[in-house]
Protein backbone atom coordinates (compact mmCIF):
# COMPACT_ATOMS: atom_id res chain seq x y z
CA UNK A 1 0.00 0.00 0.00
CA UNK A 2 1.56 2.85 -0.87
CA UNK A 3 1.87 5.86 1.60
CA UNK A 4 0.12 9.59 1.70
CA UNK A 5 2.49 11.33 0.02
CA UNK A 6 2.67 8.82 -3.34
CA UNK A 7 -1.00 8.85 -3.25
CA UNK A 8 -1.66 12.60 -2.83
CA UNK A 9 1.20 15.14 -3.43
CA UNK A 10 0.51 17.17 -0.84
CA UNK A 11 1.75 18.84 2.56
CA UNK A 12 1.47 16.68 5.33
CA UNK A 13 -0.80 19.61 7.02
CA UNK A 14 -2.63 20.23 3.82
CA UNK A 15 -6.46 20.19 4.14
CA UNK A 16 -6.51 17.14 1.95
CA UNK A 17 -6.01 14.93 4.96
CA UNK A 18 -8.92 16.18 7.01
CA UNK A 19 -11.24 15.05 4.71
CA UNK A 20 -12.17 13.46 0.93
CA UNK A 21 -10.14 10.98 -0.15
CA UNK A 22 -7.04 11.82 1.27
CA UNK A 23 -8.45 11.42 4.77
CA UNK A 24 -9.83 7.99 3.76
CA UNK A 25 -6.64 7.04 2.40
CA UNK A 26 -4.88 7.89 5.48
CA UNK A 27 -7.05 6.13 7.69
CA UNK A 28 -6.60 3.40 5.05
CA UNK A 29 -3.55 3.38 5.51
CA UNK A 30 -3.12 3.64 9.19
CA UNK A 31 -5.22 0.28 9.01
CA UNK A 32 -2.78 -1.78 7.10
CA UNK A 33 0.47 -0.52 9.12
CA UNK A 34 -0.91 -2.07 12.07
CA UNK A 35 -1.95 -4.54 10.62
CA UNK A 36 1.53 -5.45 9.18
CA UNK A 37 2.89 -5.99 12.01
CA UNK A 38 6.28 -4.86 10.66
CA UNK A 39 9.61 -5.06 12.96
CA UNK A 40 11.47 -1.58 12.69
CA UNK A 41 13.76 -3.29 9.90
CA UNK A 42 10.74 -3.97 7.95
CA UNK A 43 9.17 -0.48 8.47
CA UNK A 44 12.48 1.16 7.73
CA UNK A 45 12.84 -1.03 4.46
CA UNK A 46 9.11 0.08 3.80
CA UNK A 47 10.13 3.87 3.98
CA UNK A 48 13.15 3.08 1.78
CA UNK A 49 10.88 1.89 -0.75
CA UNK A 50 8.75 4.85 -0.58
CA UNK A 51 11.12 7.73 0.71
CA UNK A 52 8.95 10.67 2.23
CA UNK A 53 9.31 14.42 1.16
CA UNK A 54 11.73 15.78 4.22
CA UNK A 55 7.95 17.73 5.04
CA UNK A 56 6.55 13.85 5.96
CA UNK A 57 9.26 12.62 8.18
CA UNK A 58 7.71 13.18 11.42
CA UNK A 59 4.84 10.93 9.98
CA UNK A 60 8.01 8.38 9.45
CA UNK A 61 8.62 8.67 13.16
CA UNK A 62 5.37 8.16 13.94
CA UNK A 63 5.25 5.14 11.98
CA UNK A 64 8.28 3.89 12.88
CA UNK A 65 8.16 4.22 16.57
CA UNK A 66 5.09 4.81 17.61
CA UNK A 67 5.46 8.53 18.90
CA UNK A 68 3.06 10.58 19.03
CA UNK A 69 4.72 13.89 17.13
CA UNK A 70 2.30 16.59 18.39
CA UNK A 71 2.01 15.36 22.00
CA UNK A 72 5.91 14.74 21.90
CA UNK A 73 7.18 17.43 19.64
CA UNK A 74 9.14 19.44 21.84
CA UNK A 75 10.92 15.75 22.25
CA UNK A 76 11.78 14.75 18.42
CA UNK A 77 15.40 15.88 18.67
CA UNK A 78 16.83 11.83 18.79
CA UNK A 79 14.33 10.87 16.45
CA UNK A 80 15.31 13.20 13.67
CA UNK A 81 18.93 12.24 14.18
CA UNK A 82 17.91 8.85 13.84
CA UNK A 83 15.74 9.69 10.46
CA UNK A 84 19.40 11.61 9.33
CA UNK A 85 21.32 8.46 10.20
CA UNK A 86 19.05 6.45 7.93
CA UNK A 87 19.41 8.64 5.08
CA UNK A 88 16.05 10.13 5.13
CA UNK A 89 17.19 13.71 6.30
CA UNK A 90 16.81 15.57 9.88
CA UNK A 91 15.01 18.21 11.33
CA UNK A 92 16.46 20.94 9.22
CA UNK A 93 15.79 19.63 6.08
CA UNK A 94 12.16 18.67 7.67
CA UNK A 95 11.51 22.38 8.76
CA UNK A 96 12.41 23.61 5.94
CA UNK A 97 10.26 21.37 3.67
CA UNK A 98 7.23 22.53 5.87
CA UNK A 99 7.64 26.41 5.30
CA UNK A 100 8.78 25.52 1.38
CA UNK A 101 6.50 28.31 -0.65
CA UNK A 102 5.84 25.06 -3.09
CA UNK A 103 3.35 23.75 -0.47
CA UNK A 104 1.71 27.08 -0.23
Amino acid sequence: MPPPWVAYDEHPYSICWRMGGGESHKEVWWAWWEQQGFSEEQKVAYFRRWPPPHCWLAFLIEAVWGVDTFEERDKLGPYFERTAALGFGGQQEYERDLDDPKWH
